[in-house]
């Protein structure tokens, strides 16, 4: 219900209570049938079901079946090598998946634990949760706004609210119903669950508790978003399943074919394990997950915190950055910028020395704004506390200014009188809004002194205040009576005006060009009026219409999708709007990152793609529902994390392509052999390839610190991280290992009828060398520079050291192989001599194809 458009003595009339309250018979009444006034969380997963759930792909499913079917057949070392590498992927995914696992409690902290009020027509302290609709509360500054109220008395109120609305400056409240299709920033006769108190009191109704509140309505959004996961996630999945299906039917085949040929069923089992280990590549859920953990860490160095790994990945697929303007793009603390006094503008930037400044002018509009003031330099209301910074930058010491001129009198701000005054001695200083100044003076302080105030002296001052307001600025006016008696606050001395801004970042202007340049887009969603959302967008550099929730809400989703193409600015944005617009870029196959820091920006940020919250103004609700925190609250942030996602998705790119080209050359070899009758690659030589050379060389690849990649356009979600570069690659790379090393086998085998350790120690040994080799050529498919990563090269030595022991030590008896000698060692080098060329060629195809997805910086 629109409880603001109805005056506060129906809405206590429809809720069957009175100024005075409750009984305490008649609330707990109404707590059994309304229930508390606490928010839901989602329901959390059982650390058992978040551990099974890590076993869930089609790649596990396959290596589940070839541990049984090792079982099975008798060979337990295979089996135990397969599952130790699912249990240690299961449990690094497992930790990973769990300590993420956060909901909606953060909602619940937002509210006042006690709360003041009236039951039984006396004022009592009770638990938040316990308030019901009808309960009357009373609240003042420092207070947390327990549940959705309806004003019934103010006195100076004014509350916080841009956690919820986004409006940068506290909103002073009143009694007064507003209309309806009122934006909620404008809602002065109400309050929500989960605001501030900056100022003054209030006495209020509950209308609304729970879930049914603002702050409910938040998170019932939040429990109904689903996790579709990053373009990354997607692919892998896809992947998954293709190879799984893949592996189930070649193995069945080449089994039936063997066990029609003749072939001993244990010998067609032990083919059917070796092609599904050939198929799978085991490490790289490990590996891409490792990898990203690396992301997170280097992330975490440059200010961003992840809080989902495949966020990393997330950001460097992104096209569109939608986000919050106060405290996000701005610095979320009101400045005096300029000064007005009669006729002169001066700017209040840097100027420490009021001597001459037009006349001392400006000092008597400064000192008035500290004295007619509540506020210290770090404590009160933001306006006021920006007048009396203003006052300290400009060189006046507030403190001494108050200790000589001391308050002897005051009559304080309110909605309804929009202006405060204070007497000191007997001397009167206002501040106020413009008009309701202006219509109280009747002279003006100019440099030839006090003049009256004519009406083109009333038309110059509105002029200027419009200018004001043009630039975005917060305008207000100061005036002095150099006496007391009669009404104090008529027949004034107009002194002059200040406009206030929320300004912008000094580093986000150069953060947006660079994102542009990048091929992003920024869009801005604010609850700021229009007219300050537009001037701020321009200072950064968004050139844009500015589009109001109002007319967001007036549109259908068709032509939602239609302006938002159009248009990058959105003012008076309620937690709707801000859902629908990104459900519309995304709909147009945006790939969406939304920025935020308030309550209100929580559905947008569980919504996009990828969440990015502020770490020092946001709430706990934003953190929550984000995948990524920025430490510092900088925007220029945002630039280095896309630019590290973007990094990372190229090693993801690199090793994937490294161990589905060799993957696919052991499936050839084992298959092509098989069909001679040979098992030229028993299970445990091809657990070994695949974690000696996909193990800590592919994820040294994680460490790459990649090229100029803010200079191509996002790549498109839709295509795949199997693209046609990799597609090229992998087949080109596989088919030529498959040759050499089918080559090698026959060579080696020289005519034999049943293989020879000698001959499956130099296949076994060529895929190793062959593997190290293969690693600088899909680097430079990637413009790495060959040199860059120290960690590949202690990597690449490490594992061939691990491989020298398998053929040189006891372990032998283990894989079935034998020493090789340094004739062996140098027709190895031959092969990888031959094959290394073709590789390049391969590589420069693949590396042509990327590049044609690059744009010029």
């Amino acid at each position: 219900m629109d409880w603001y458009t109805e005056p506060s003595n129906d809405v206590t009339e429809r809720l069957e209570t009175t100024p005075d309250g409750l009984s305490e018979a008649e609330a707990a009444d109404r707590l059994e049938r309304e229930g508390r006034n606490e928010l839901t969380a989602e329901q959390r997963r059982s650390p058992l079901w978040i551990f099974l759930a890590q076993f869930s792909s089609a790649l596990i499913w396959v290596l589940i079946g070839a541990v049984i079917l090792s079982v099975a057949v008798g060979h337990l070392v295979d089996a135990v090598l397969i599952a130790v590498i699912l249990l240690a992927n299961g449990i690094f995914g497992f930790v990973q998946e769990y300590r993420a696992e956060q909901s909606l409690a953060a909602l619940s902290e937002l509210a006042a634990p006690d709360v003041t009020v009236r039951r039984d027509g006396t004022e009592q302290t009770v638990d938040a949760t316990t308030l019901v609709p009808g309960d009357v509360v009373v609240f003042s500054q420092g207070d947390v706004v327990p549940a959705d109220c309806r004003l019934l008395s103010t006195d100076s109120l004014e509350v916080d609210e841009a956690a919820l609305t986004g409006e940068s400056v506290p909103v002073a409240k009143a009694t007064e119903p507003v209309e309806a299709g009122t934006p909620m920033a404008e809602r002065t006769s109400m309050v929500y669950k989960g605001t501030n108190v900056t100022r003054g009191r209030g006495v209020a109704v509950v209308v609304e508790t729970g879930m049914e509140t603002a702050m409910g309505e938040i998170a019932t959004s939040l429990l109904a978003a689903k996790d579709e996961g990053t373009p990354l996630q997607r692919d892998l999945d896809s992947l998954g399943r293709k190879l799984g299906a893949g592996v189930a039917a070649l193995s069945a085949l080449v089994v039936g074919r063997l066990l029609a040929g003749g072939t001993e069923p244990i010998q067609a089992a032990l083919t059917a394990i070796s092609l599904a280990v050939a198929a799978v590549p085991e490490g790289l859920p490990a590996v891409v997950t490792l990898t990203l953990a690396l992301g997170v860490r280097r992330m975490a160095d440059e200010n961003a915190l992840v809080r989902t790994l495949p966020a990393v990945e997330g950001l460097g697929s992104v096209d569109v950055v939608c986000t919050d303007k106060t405290g996000t793009l701005t610095e979320g603390e009101m400045h005096a910028r300029r000064a007005w006094i009669y006729d002169e503008t001066v700017d209040l930037d840097g100027l420490d020395d009021l001597d001459g400044t037009a006349d001392g002018r400006v000092g008597d509009l400064l000192e008035i704004g500290a004295l007619c003031n509540d506020a210290t330099t770090e404590d009160g209301d933001p306006t006021e506390v920006a007048l009396v910074r203003a006052a300290a930058d400009c060189g006046l010491d507030v403190d001494e200014l108050r200790e000589a001129n001391p308050r002897t009198d005051d009559r304080p701000f309110s909605a309804e009188r929009k202006r405060m005054a204070t007497v000191h001695d007997d001397v009167v200083y206002l501040k106020g809004a413009p008009e309701v100044i202006l219509e109280r003076a009747d002279r003006i302080q100019t440099a030839d002194g006090p003049e009256p105030l004519d009406d083109e002296g009333r038309e110059r001052i509105r002029d200027r205040i419009e200018s004001f307001a043009g630039d975005a600025l917060r305008v207000l006016a100061f005036a002095r009576k150099d006496e007391t008696d009669g009404d104090i606050e008529d027949d004034l001395l107009f002194v002059g005006l200040m406009g206030m801004i929320d300004p912008a970042r000094e580093e986000v202007a150069a953060a947006i060009a660079d994102t542009h340049r990048a091929g992003i887009d920024v869009t801005m969603i604010t609850g700021d009026n229009a007219l300050t959302a537009g001037a701020i967008a321009e200072r950064i550099g968004i050139d844009s219409p500015v589009l109001t929730g109002a007319e967001v809400e007036a549109m259908d989703d068709a032509r939602l999708r239609e302006r938002v193409a159009e248009v990058s600015v959105f003012a008076r944005a309620e937690p709707s709007h801000k859902v629908r617009i990104l459900n519309a870029l995304q709909d147009a196959g945006h790939t969406v990152a939304m920025t935020g820091d308030g309550v209100n920006d929580a559905p947008a940020l569980k919504h996009a793609d990828i969440g990015i919250a502020m770490g020092i103004r946001g709430t706990d609700v934003a953190k929550q529902a984000s995948d990524v925190i920025l430490l510092d609250d900088n925007y220029a942030t945002i630039r280095s994390a896309i630019r590290r996602g973007r990094v990372i998705f190229d090693n993801v790119w690199k090793f994937v392509a490294y161990l589905l080209s060799a993957n696919a050359a052991e499936v050839a070899i084992v298959l092509g052999a098989s069909l001679y009758g040979y098992l030229i690659l028993p299970p445990v030589q091809l657990l070994w390839i695949n974690l000696l050379t996909d193990g800590l060389p592919a994820l040294a690849l994680g460490t790459d610190p990649g090229g100029d990649v803010m200079a191509r356009e996002p790549r498109d979600k839709d295509a795949g991280i199997v693209d046609r570069s990799m597609l090229t690659f992998v087949g080109g790379a596989g088919l030529t290992m498959t040759v050499l090393m089918f080559g090698l086998m026959l060579y080696t085998l020289g005519g034999a009828p049943a293989v020879k350790p000698y001959a499956m120690t130099m296949v076994f040994t060529g895929f190793v060398v062959f593997e190290f080799a293969k690693l600088y050529v899909v680097r430079w498919t990637r413009d790495t520079p060959l040199l860059s990563n120290r960690w590949l090269a202690l990597a690449v030595g490490a594992s061939f050291a691990l491989h020298l022991a398998v053929l040189y030590t006891p372990l032998s008896t283990y894989f079935g192989t034998v020493p090789l000698s340094l004739a062996d060692w140098g027709l190895l080098a031959g092969v990888v001599a031959i094959g290394t060329p073709i590789l390049l060629v391969v590589g420069w195809l693949s590396k042509r194809m990327v590049g044609a997805a690059a744009v010029e910086a």
